[in-house]
């Protein structure tokens, strides 16, 4: 368990990382606020699983490689640690220089949408991963109900939005070969569970 973080107090990130290493909760950095990641709902972690096990499977014995909540990701540019829940490296994962267990090199960001987090997810989140040099296509999906937003790059400060909420649509990534129904990545999620 972590120690008691001091809302009021400045952590430099080599404190966060000493606190983070010893905790059973997980906990964002950002710029010297310590703050802790509440838990999932089942449907948020219906839809990371789907996703994240769907991908994994696409990218067998290809140069790719998915990783899921639990794996750190420093942003030096706006000096954050966050947990996405799902995070698609191209070849091997770059750390953080001293570091074992932090990535920097995600080509994609998928994040499962909270009440409590949708709105920094979609504006200074997303602000934060585009500083990210290898960065290049982010996936935002709502629990709540059936709707999801894609935005990949394609050029220097250019980014293609794109929206799906029909259960008959296929979802196909800009960034690598792959294809899902949205079908399948609401699959066994229950609305009603969220209302």
């Amino acid at each position: 368990m972590i120690a008691q973080v001091d809302e009021s107090k400045y952590y430099t990130s080599e404190e966060y990382l000493e606190l983070e290493v010893n905790s059973q909760e997980r906990h964002e950095y950002i710029d010297g606020e310590i703050i802790v990641m509440t838990g999932g709902t089942p449907n948020h972690n219906k839809i990371a699983l789907n996703l994240s096990a769907a991908l994994n499977f696409a990218m067998k014995r290809q140069p790719y490689q998915v990783f899921v909540t639990d794996q750190r990701l420093w942003i030096p540019a706006k000096g954050i640690y966050t947990y996405p829940d799902v995070m698609v490296v191209d070849g091997e994962p770059q750390l953080q220089t001293g570091r074992k267990d932090t990535i920097t090199n995600p080509l994609i960001i998928a994040e499962v949408l909270s009440n409590s987090t949708k709105s920094y997810d979609k504006d200074d989140k997303f602000a934060a991963y585009r500083t990210l040099a290898n960065f290049q296509e982010y996936i935002l999906i709502d629990q709540y109900k059936m709707h999801i937003e894609q935005y990949f790059k394609t050029d220097n400060k250019r980014w293609i939005f794109v929206e799906y909420d029909d259960l008959d649509e296929t979802i196909s990534l800009n960034s690598i070969t792959f294809t899902m129904a949205i079908a399948d990545i609401y699959d066994k999620v229950n609305f009603a569970q969220e209302t």
